[in-house]
C-alpha cells in the first residue's frame, strides 16, 4: 500500500507539474486571449518609426504582423523606447519584443532571444569632421552622439574613453545633435545610418569606425522555451520561403546572409 500511495503521489505530483507549467506558458496565454503585444520601436527607422500619415512602418513592423498572421491572433503593437524595452517585457507589459535588439550576455541573464532575423553594422557615422578610420585612438577627443543605456553608449564608456561621447534620451534626439552640428559623429546601426543618409542627402553621413556586425533579435522572457521554439520556427519557415530575405530587401535594400546563435 505503501508503495502504491508513493506511485499514486508521484503521479499527481507530475501532473500538478504540467499543469502548473500549461498555466505560465505566455505561449498559450496568448492563443487563449487570441491577442499578442508586441513591444516595437517608434524612433528608430527602418526598423520602427511613424510615417508621414502617423502610422507606424519599418522592418519590425511588418515581421511583427507577418507574426501574428500565422500565429492566427490579432496583433496589438505597444510602442517601446531602447532603454524601455526589456522592463516592457519583465512587466508582462509586452508578450515579446521586435525592438531591433542584439543579443549580449549581459542582456541574456534577463531575456531570450531568437535566432536573428536581420544585421547591421554597429559603428560611429559621420561626415567630413573626420576620416575613416580603423584605429580606435583616432576617435579621442571626437564628439560622438548616443542614444543612453545603449548597447552602444556601453561600448563607447568601456572602449573609447577619449572620446567626447554625448548622450541623449532617444535615437531621434541623438541623430539631431548630429545634423544640427552639435556633434561630429553619431553611433548607431548601418539601418538607421542609411536611413538618416537617405532623408538628409545635403548631409555627408559614413561609416567613420566600424565597432562589429549586430544581429537583431526577438526577445521573449527568460522560461519562455514554448514561446521561443514557436518564434524560431516562425522564423525560419520565412526565411525557407523567402518572406524574409524580401523584408530586408524591401527596408535595407538588400537580401541578407544571417549568422545563427
Amino acid at each position: 500500500m505503501i508503495k502504491l500511495l508513493k506511485v499514486v503521489a508521484a503521479v499527481s505530483l507530475a501532473f500538478a507539474a504540467s499543469n502548473a507549467a500549461l498555466a505560465d506558458d505566455k505561449l498559450q496565454d496568448i492563443l487563449s486571449d487570441n491577442e499578442i503585444k508586441i513591444g516595437v520601436l517608434s524612433d528608430a527607422a527602418p526598423w520602427g518609426f511613424k510615417g508621414s500619415d502617423g502610422k507606424l512602418q519599418g522592418l519590425d513592423i511588418d515581421l511583427a504582423t507577418l507574426l501574428a498572421k500565422e500565429l492566427g491572433v490579432k496583433l496589438n503593437l505597444v510602442q517601446v523606447t531602447g532603454p524601455s524595452r526589456i522592463p516592457a517585457l519583465l512587466s508582462n507589459k509586452v508578450d515579446i519584443l521586435i525592438a531591433a535588439a542584439g543579443a549580449t550576455p549581459e542582456r541574456a541573464v534577463q531575456v531570450m532571444f531568437s535566432q536573428p532575423y536581420a544585421a547591421v553594422d554597429l559603428g560611429v557615422y559621420g561626415g567630413d569632421a573626420f576620416a575613416k578610420t580603423e584605429n580606435l585612438a583616432d576617435l579621442s577627443g571626437k564628439s560622438i552622439a548616443v542614444s543612453k543605456g545603449t548597447t552602444l553608449d556601453i561600448w563607447l564608456s568601456n572602449n573609447a574613453k577619449d572620446a567626447k561621447i554625448m548622450r541623449f534620451e532617444d535615437t531621434p534626439s541623438a541623430i539631431k545633435a548630429y545634423l544640427s552640428g552639435q556633434a561630429q559623429s553619431f553611433a548607431e546601426n548601418s539601418a538607421i545610418s542609411k536611413k538618416v543618409s537617405d532623408d538628409n542627402p545635403g548631409k555627408k553621413t559614413e561609416l567613420k569606425y566600424l565597432i562589429r556586425q549586430s544581429p537583431a533579435h526577438i526577445m521573449v522572457a527568460q522560461s519562455e522555451q514554448n514561446l521561443l521554439n514557436w518564434i524560431n520556427t516562425f522564423l525560419f519557415a520565412n526565411r525557407m520561403s523567402g518572406n524574409l530575405a524580401e523584408l530586408q530587401k524591401k527596408w535595407f535594400g538588400q537580401a541578407q546572409n544571417l549568422p545563427t546563435l
